[in-house]
């Protein structure tokens, strides 16, 4: 199954521009965004956002975010599962068949193929660290290919690049 070349994402991108940029606060971006590539992307069955945060004894845990799908798993550890091992690595994550994936967690047990994409956020001073994470999951063993990671990477690099990740989750509406 080729869904990269049925799945315009360049297009995704730009529109992923357009809903965060202006947005007042990170959340209703996010929202929007996790609302839009559920409805566009082809054979997934849930894709949102975890957000990086310590946990209780200054250890990092993924928060769920925004997302498009079936209740799902409400932290994560780092290095814990697809999303864990994203963070903990700082690479994106193109995993076929989760089911072989050591250590995966099954939020959803019909999920079968997953694709993770670190999300940056860089601070006044330059620094860039890891935010969170992009998350797609799909019934559908090996899913996701090469060029569905590359798409997910300019989604993810507009949305570094147009919503306020360091703000606050959710902004005056008025002025």
């Amino acid at each position: 199954m080729d869904n990269a070349r049925t799945t315009d994402y360049e297009l995704l991108a730009q529109q992923v521009a357009s809903l965060a940029e202006g947005t007042p606060g990170w959340m209703p971006a996010l929202a929007n965004v996790a609302a839009l590539l559920g409805e566009a992307l082809p054979s997934i069955n849930w894709v949102g956002f975890y957000m990086a945060v310590a946990g209780p004894n200054d250890e990092q845990d993924l928060a769920l975010g925004p997302f498009w799908g079936r209740p799902a798993c409400v932290s994560i550890p780092y290095g814990a599962g697809v999303c864990g091992r994203a963070v903990e690595t700082n690479e994106p994550q193109l995993v076929p068949d989760v089911h072989a994936f050591p250590g995966h967690i099954a939020c959803d047990a019909a999920s079968r193929s997953e694709l993770v994409v670190p999300i940056h956020a860089t601070a006044a001073d330059g620094s860039a660290a890891v935010w969170g994470v992009l998350d797609c999951d799909s019934p559908i063993p090996a899913r996701f290919s090469a060029a569905d990671l590359e798409g997910f990477s300019r989604i993810v690099h507009a949305l570094e690049s147009s919503a306020d990740l360091l703000g606050p989750a959710v902004g005056p509406i008025r002025p």
